[in-house]
């Protein structure tokens, strides 16, 4: 249930996320959801990929600074209120999402979102019967 994803710090010049994809590209590795947040300074690229370990390496190797953080991923009908009815579910516990990126295809969205506390937010998720996925099932999404 719990995903490993990856934060990569990326200075604020043309061409540096392409680097990133490039040598994930080379050696393999697929991006199956990713989110880029700026700053003044630099970006980071977080990504859930194929092979947490390999990008890792393969990115530390090119020196990027890497990080790698446990998130979760759930689905829900891609209808409007179906995102409000599971961050209430985790609202009305006191889970603080600190942040979340989503992706939808046809009928289904993909929501993935970093908590404060994320054993206890698969405890909510699984008591409401929401769909959580792994990493194998998101990359079949």
């Amino acid at each position: 249930m719990i995903i490993k994803q990856l934060s990569v710090f990326i200075e604020n010049k043309t061409g540096r996320i392409n680097e990133v994809t490039h040598i994930l590209g080379q050696n393999g590795v697929n991006m199956t959801a990713f989110s880029l947040a700026e700053s003044a300074d630099f970006g980071i690229l977080r990504m859930v990929v194929s092979d947490v370990e390999l990008a890792k390496r393969v990115l530390k190797e090119a020196h990027f600074g890497v990080s790698v953080t446990d998130v979760l991923c759930f689905s829900c009908p891609n209808t409007p209120g179906s995102l409000s009815t599971v961050l209430e579910y985790l609202a009305k516990e006191d889970i603080f999402i600190e942040y979340m990126y989503a992706f939808s295809k046809g009928d289904t969205a993909n929501v993935v979102i970093r908590p404060t506390d994320v054993n206890r937010c698969v405890e909510i998720l699984t008591f409401y019967n929401c769909d959580l996925l792994n990493s194998n099932n998101l990359e079949q999404q």
